[in-house]
């Protein structure tokens, strides 16, 4: 996934962006990178944040940074913030997203001879952020380019700009998959994706973006330079996983959405268990709704060792990632042994952590172990904004079952109704794959119910194959669906 953040000060802003890009952490594992631009020109630096936090990589950096604008970034793509030259003159740029049809405007770009830029790096290789870069430069202006790129690009890309005057453009994704919110306080503007960054960096909550805004940032204020679109398409995953949750996106909370998750799971449950429990971190806020709802005790016999690895996914090899998955939780045994447990987490992708968890459980003693998903199962890879690392719809525990059930060719579309006889029998696989006493998963209606928006402005794509920026279009891409997949 990945997160940015740019400042823009009457004063210095290293502190701001870095502390405001710190907070973007949780959203990405490979890079971090600042750049700022104040009497020395613009200073950049970037670094491996695979094994390391970000603010212990750029310690030092920052001591040597002095700037009155900046971008923060990080990023699971490219080496990020660059600094780019083109005729529209020095600027820095940060992107967020997924460009699906990147190597389609590489071929267009080549082809044309626009890439009216000198490219910064030497990954040799192209990245997204660089391909950004060379759309924006074909066009007369900063904020044509801007528009060009929301334009060209399938997927989704919200982007950053610094220029050599001190202004920042914000510019969120076409259809607002991901979020971009705006501070202000006395001396300065911030624009960032996670809220929960501006109190405690002193700054008041201005407004969220719309779909598709670009806004001009001075340390005086923002002006928006294009409206907003209609159509709105903002990633539900947000309050179920990957959110902080003390961000609020769109008006609602992260954490509040996933107390009412939980809360909507206990109202359709009739098992019995001694307590209710998360799988750390996400599942703790819906285990929480969830015991409230349904009067039990909540109890954590697993607890998550994080000075080492904060998240499974850090590692890029998958085994070093599974054994990282197993060995920063820690069970305590006086919780699990002769108890009938409860169980809520956010998604299941694999499945693989999720049966060796239960595996565990057994060993310890526990009795039954009855697992509750904040949010339905996932049949389509995300091909939008880039939220896991699954390249293969056959990474999904889900679509093995249907492949193995009916093959290939199999009609997805039914699996998707939990009345349905289908979707009974691929849940009844994964319990009995996953060992697991029972297992339910919450119904796309009351996913949205939590999180409190209108239907028609959340994605649920990964659940539903359906995208509500294009409501005709089906599970494949195509418009009014030709090859008739649903």
């Amino acid at each position: 996934m990945g997160g940015i953040c740019a400042v823009v000060s009457k004063t210095d802003c290293v502190s701001d962006l870095f502390f405001g890009t710190d907070y973007h952490s949780h959203l990405g594992t490979h890079r971090g990178g600042m750049a700022v631009l104040g009497k020395k020109g613009f200073q950049r630096s970037i670094h491996n944040i695979q094994n390391v936090p970000f603010r212990s990589k750029f310690e030092d950096d920052v001591a040597g940074f002095e700037g009155v604008a900046g971008l923060g970034v990080i990023s699971d793509t490219d080496p990020q913030p660059l600094i780019m030259c083109s005729k529209l003159g020095s600027f820095g740029i940060v992107t967020v997203g997924l460009i699906t049809n990147i190597e389609e405007l590489k071929q267009e770009l080549f082809t044309k001879n626009s890439a009216q830029l000198q490219f910064s790096t030497n990954s040799g290789m192209v990245g997204p952020t660089e391909v950004v870069s060379a759309l924006i430069a074909t066009q007369d202006s900063l904020v044509e380019g801007l528009k060009y790129v929301q334009e060209k690009i399938k997927g989704s890309c919200s982007v950053f700009i610094m220029t050599e005057d001190a202004r920042i453009y914000a510019a969120r994704d076409r259809y607002g998959r991901t979020s971009v919110v705006l501070g202000r306080k006395d001396d300065a503007m911030i624009a960032l994706q996670e809220s929960c960054a501006l109190s405690n960096l002193g700054y008041d909550y201005v407004r969220d973006l719309g779909p598709g805004e670009i806004v001009e940032m001075t340390a005086e204020g923002e002006r928006t330079v294009v409206e907003p679109g209609q159509k709105m398409a903002i990633c539900s995953f947000l309050w179920i996983y990957y959110g902080y949750p003390a961000s609020t996106y769109e008006g609602r909370n992260v954490e509040m959405a996933r107390y009412r998750c939980g809360s909507a799971l206990a109202k359709r449950d009739s098992i019995v268990a001694d307590a209710a429990c998360g799988i750390p971190d996400s599942g703790i806020s819906h285990a929480l709704g969830y015991a409230h709802e349904k009067g039990i005790k909540y109890a954590r016999p697993f607890v998550k060792y994080t000075p080492t690895w904060a998240r499974s996914f850090m590692p890029q090899d998958q085994k070093q990632r599974e054994r990282v998955a197993s060995m920063k939780l820690i069970t305590i045994p006086g919780l699990i042994r002769d108890k009938k447990l409860v169980f809520c987490d956010d998604s299941i992708v694999r499945g693989t952590q999720l049966g060796k968890q239960a595996e565990r459980l057994y060993k310890e003693g526990c009795i039954e172990t009855h697992m509750r998903i904040a949010c339905p199962p996932l049949l389509y890879p995300c091909r939008f904004i880039n939220f896991s690392r699954s390249r293969n719809e056959y990474d999904l525990i889900a679509r093995r079952y249907i492949r193995g059930h009916e093959g290939e060719s199999a009609d997805i579309s039914k699996y998707v109704d939990p009345s349905g006889e289908p979707y009974k029998a691929m849940v009844e696989f994964i319990r009995e794959k996953l060992n697991l006493t029972s297992l339910a998963f919450q119904s796309v209606d009351d996913l949205v119910a939590a999180i409190g928006l209108p239907k028609d402005r959340l994605c649920t794509y990964c659940w539903t194959g359906e995208d509500v920026s294009m409501p005709n279009s089906c599970a494949k891409g195509c418009n009014n669906c030709p090859c008739k997949c649903h």
